[in-house]
């Protein structure tokens, strides 16, 4: 199958990271916005943004507190799905497999990379769940920071998830809605990868 430019490659990791270094150069804000869905424990679906922090060797990874909504939705069905769109590029990638946690050293490193009021503010949010008030937040941040100190080690609560595909889908626009879509597939993640077109 014929595949030049902007699809060619035979990685779709690399292909991905690929795209994503070009939007770094493109997008005005956030390049690295994607629209991550899962489903809870009744099959309802859920979804929002959040941070890609990294495309490794074998999956996407971002980072979250495991007790947020998204984190005991991925805990009770480890699957989900992402997209990544790029606006001035006129391009997406769309992605589903299964769902593991990154909680070991990577991301000690990742969490030890953040800016101190991040850290500080992954220890004093409770994610997703009710609050009384702005004030109430920024009270426990004071509690947290007095506490935690200038080097607060990552919450056991907070972590990544690694998206392990078998799908991935490269979108770019193309005349008159004639777009080019190549999909990437496998039955599990132990399998090679096959590739076809899409029509539009």
């Amino acid at each position: 199958m014929e595949r030049d430019g902007i699809f060619a490659g035979d990685d779709p990791f690399e292909i991905a990271r690929g795209w994503l270094a070009k939007a770094e150069a493109t997008e005005i804000n956030d390049p690295n916005a994607m629209a991550l869905a899962t489903v809870d424990e009744t099959g309802l679906p859920n979804v929002r943004i959040v941070l890609l922090k990294e495309i490794a060797e074998d999956g996407f990874i971002f980072y979250t507190n495991y007790e947020s909504a998204k984190g005991c939705e991925l805990a009770g069905t480890p699957k989900a799905a992402l997209v990544l769109h790029w606006k001035s590029l006129r391009r997406q990638i769309r992605v589903r497999g299964h769902v593991t946690r990154e909680d070991g050293a990577r991301a000690d490193a990742y969490y030890a990379s953040r800016d101190i009021k991040s850290r500080l503010g992954a220890w004093a949010s409770r994610q997703s769940r009710p609050l009384e008030s702005r004030a109430a937040l920024m009270a426990e941040v004071a509690k947290v920071t007095a506490q935690k100190g200038p080097n607060p080690s990552r919450p056991e609560f907070w972590g990544g998830f690694r998206i392990e595909p078998v799908e991935i889908e490269f979108w770019a626009d193309g005349a008159f809605r004639l777009h080019d879509r190549f999909v990437w597939y496998r039955q599990n993640v132990a399998q090679n990868w096959t590739v076809k077109r899409l029509n539009p």
